[in-house]
């Protein structure tokens, strides 16, 4: 496995774990506004590409929006990997369960694990493996393995899965791609992949500042830190940290909302954070302890 210099790694690990954190409030923000899920994925969309667009100009001036132009192919990869992945997870949240939806989730890190010895000649760790197996058992003790879910729903999540892998791969070999540029396209992917599911457009009035805030937070800042945070770490250890996503998805509603989670999700979510944390300090510790 290739090496990281321990200041980029734990450098990459916060701007992960930022990104994870803030992508496992999608559910809180859902449940924070009255429209329809696709209507609040699109605005949550205009809000985070336009946040995006307002840090660029502020932190470059409108000479920043020449970014747009230095993309490249591996840029537009980024952004259509983005849009694959929102417009397959929407997609099998409708055709299959949630559960099943959740179980074929925790499998990125292999996926990514795959994908980056195919291209990047990344050879992952034993213990990145070891903890990516725990996190699956994790998971599947938090949500079960029902069987309502459906052949053509669970292969879109598959296909989710993989193109999340994508945005990793990318982010790490083409670390000269700009980050907010990039980001913006993937968000505006992502709205636009929502589109096709719309009922309607218009929203009330009170659920504007929610909207925006859901657009900033678990659009806009999740796919920035993760663009930078991917670049610095190995493809596995990236997809194993963002299953940290779904056991921290359940505490944010109970936190707000008072649901509380039962206790084989309270089990499964302890699981997956605990290989989450053991695999990091086996990772990061210094040689020879």
């Amino acid at each position: 496995m290739q090496t990281v210099p321990v200041s980029r790694q734990v450098f990459g690990i916060g701007c992960v774990t930022g990104a994870t954190v803030a992508w496992s409030t999608f559910g809180f923000f859902t449940l924070s506004v009255s429209a329809d899920t696709p209507t609040v994925l699109v605005w949550r969309g205009i809000f985070g590409a336009l946040s995006l667009l307002l840090v660029l100009v502020l932190r470059e001036g409108l000479l920043g929006l020449s970014g747009f132009g230095r993309l490249g192919r591996m840029g537009w990869a980024f952004g259509t990997c983005g849009g694959l992945a929102g417009l397959t997870t929407i997609m099998a949240l409708r055709e299959t369960s949630v559960t099943h939806v959740a179980v074929i989730f925790a499998t990125a890190p292999f996926f990514a694990a795959a994908i980056g010895w195919l291209f990047l000649h990344e050879r992952p760790g034993r213990s990145a493996v070891i903890a990516s197996g725990v996190a699956v058992v994790g998971a599947v003790t938090m949500v079960g393995l029902g069987r309502e879910g459906t052949l053509y729903g669970d292969a879109l999540a598959v296909v989710s899965v993989i193109a999340y892998s994508g945005l990793i791969v990318i982010s790490k070999s083409n670390p000269g791609i700009p980050s907010l540029p990039a980001s913006v396209l993937s968000v505006s992917f992502t709205t636009l992949a929502a589109v096709p599911f719309l009922t309607g457009f218009s929203i009330p009035y009170a659920d504007l500042p929610m909207l925006a805030a859901f657009g900033v937070v678990n659009s806009a800042l999740a796919i920035w830190l993760f663009m930078i945070g991917a670049r610095h770490l190995p493809a596995i250890q990236t997809a194993l940290i963002g299953a940290l996503e779904t056991p921290l998805a359940p505490f944010w509603v109970w936190l707000a909302f008072g649901v509380a989670p039962g206790l084989l999700t309270m089990v499964g979510g302890a699981i997956v954070v605990g290989a989450v944390v053991w695999h990091i300090f086996q990772d990061t510790k210094p040689a020879g302890r």
